[in-house]
């Protein structure tokens, strides 16, 4: 027996008919007077603007076209600014109409009507799945054939699955007739408005649909890792001031932590645009100690104590300044060089940029161990990383070079035509081939750009440690960089991620890192740990693949 309590189609269209016919006649009212006024203003906007693409026309043409348009336009807005009050008079009207009775008279209903659906629905569901119960119990029951019974259980199976799709079906049919009630009323406001809304409308309308595309497992996929970190990281800042009698979450710590991190974003940036393009980058370390090297070298303190290639170098002769700005055009170019040689047999012969970068490592180390003995460079200029990273009032200026790299990056994946092909490229480089993309000009052009970021990485760090350049410097760098990307949901499967998520998954890394280091935990377990995360983030990755497929 049907629930009494629940609306059908029609009560539901004859609850909103009041409704409709009070605001429709408004709407009639004020269509009338923007029939002369505002429709007329945009009607001759858009033919202005469409005889200014024309380029069939001439010069003389377009103007002439244009200045009768012009007159027009000007008589319509004139009839637009005379109309404005008494449409304004209405429209509060309306709003106000529909601000005392949707909800009463209508929306509170059909809410009410949907909760007794649901509940119904769930009843019946209880009552189908226990006679197929006792449907399944009774088959069983009148058989002893291993078969038989296993051919049983399969179509029970079945059956009960079915049923739930069924349950599931029915709740999406509900949720749909209750989200279309509550957005009728914007489509009113909508009208009356020309799609003007308040803030707190689109705040309200933009919840709404959240709430109605709302998915458990979606969610969970997408934010799981998030929530268990933030979980861990909430437990850290429980453990710290009992174990060490002091708080995780000063603000020394935090601004220690962003600085760690500084460096460490470029890495992570321009390893991004690489996985973005199903790649990776196993060589980032190998090109951190190599910067390092480099730059510990031009802007050593004296002459420096380690030979490269058996040859002392000595820059003191040149100005501080000018080493700061050859260090740095050192790291860029020559991250640079090996990056293009990797991208350049990846994008050439269709390497996998495993092979590429593995073989940049082994060469980065080989060279830089053999031509420096493996020693420590020692330090720098001390004046240098005033110059370069000076701390104001406490507050470390090195933030300041990642959020640009961080601006500068989002730009080129947001706003370029080189960042759209990016993802074009990771999501398809056939297709994108198809399309006249150049698939060896944009890979060649990510492993460039990854270069660069590890240049200026490399520098900042060296800045940052103040000196201390060793060929074994950087050393697990790179499993940190795509592990701080893949838990910032750049994915393996190309042409998915965001710059945020990057800049996410760094901070996590490295607040996690400097979390542990406080409480004391061994260095190894902490790469047990990472292992973890990346684990578990890139096989949250794949399950979301899987669903999307």
């Amino acid at each position: 027996m049907a629930n009494s309590k629940i609306l059908t189609a029609e009560q539901e269209k004859k609850l909103r008919q009041p409704i409709d016919e009070y605001v429709g006649n408004i709407q009639k009212e004020i269509d009338k007077l923007r029939e002369d006024g505002t429709t007329k203003v945009v009607e001759y906007q858009s033919l202005i603007e469409m005889v200014k693409r024309d380029k069939t026309l001439s010069k003389g043409e377009k103007e002439s076209e244009i200045s009768a348009y012009q007159k027009e336009l000007e008589k319509a807005k004139r009839v637009e600014a005379q109309n404005k009050d008494k449409i304004a008079g209405l429209i509060s009207e309306a709003e106000t109409y529909i601000k005392n009775n949707f909800e009463l008279k209508y929306y509170n209903a059909v809410k009410q009507s949907c909760a007794d659906e649901k509940a119904q629905a769930l009843e019946n569901h209880k009552k189908r799945m226990a006679e197929l119960d006792k449907k399944h119990k009774e088959v069983l029951a009148g058989t002893s054939d291993k078969t038989e019974i296993k051919e049983e259980n399969y179509v029970h199976k079945n059956r009960v699955s079915n049923e739930k799709l069924e349950l599931e079906k029915e709740y999406q049919r509900i949720k749909d007739r209750k989200h279309e009630a509550y957005s009728y009323k914007y489509h009113l406001i909508d009208m009356l408005r020309l799609s003007k809304f308040t803030f707190m409308e689109s705040r309200a309308q933009k919840w709404e649909n959240y709430k109605y595309t709302f998915n458990k497992r979606t969610f969970l996929l997408q934010n799981g890792l998030y929530i268990a970190i933030i979980l861990i990281f909430i437990a850290l800042c429980i453990i710290t001031p009992i174990k060490k009698g002091t708080p995780l979450l000063t603000y020394n710590n935090i601004l220690n932590i962003l600085q760690q991190a500084s460096p460490r974003m470029f890495l992570a940036l321009g390893v991004a645009g690489l996985i973005l393009l199903t790649g990776t980058d196993l060589s980032v370390g190998r090109m951190v100690g190599m910067g390092m090297t480099t730059a510990t070298i031009i802007m050593h303190q004296g002459v420096n104590t380690g030979a490269v290639f058996g040859h002392i170098f000595d820059f003191t002769k040149v100005p501080v300044g000018a080493r700061v700005v050859i260090a740095l055009i050192a790291c860029i170019l020559l991250c640079t060089l090996f990056t293009s040689i990797a991208g350049f047999f990846t994008a050439k012969f269709k390497m996998h940029p495993f092979i590429s970068t593995m073989a940049n490592m082994l060469v980065i180390f080989g060279i830089v161990t053999y031509a420096t003995k493996g020693v420590s460079f020692g330090a720098i200029e001390p004046t240098i990383p005033n110059m370069i990273i000076p701390k104001v009032n406490g507050f470390p200026t090195i933030i300041i070079w990642a959020v640009a790299a961080i601006a500068i990056v989002w730009f080129i994946w947001n706003k370029t035509t080189f960042g759209k092909n990016l993802y074009a490229v990771g999501g398809n480089p056939e297709a994108a081939a198809v399309s006249g993309i150049s698939v060896f000009a944009v890979t060649l052009g990510a492993f460039i750009m990854a270069g660069v970021l590890y240049g200026f990485g490399s520098w900042l760090e060296c800045a940052r440690m103040v000196g201390s350049g060793s060929a074994a410097y950087g050393q697990g760098w790179d499993m940190d960089a795509i592990a701080a990307c893949v838990v910032g949901g750049v994915s393996f499967t190309g042409g998915i991620g965001k710059i945020s998520g990057v800049v996410t998954g760094v901070c996590i890394f490295t607040a996690l890192t400097y979390s542990l280091t406080i409480l004391g935990i061994d260095t190894n377990l902490q790469f047990v740990f990472s292992g973890i995360i990346i684990l578990v983030a890139v096989t949250l990755d794949c399950l979301k693949y899987v669903q999307k497929k």
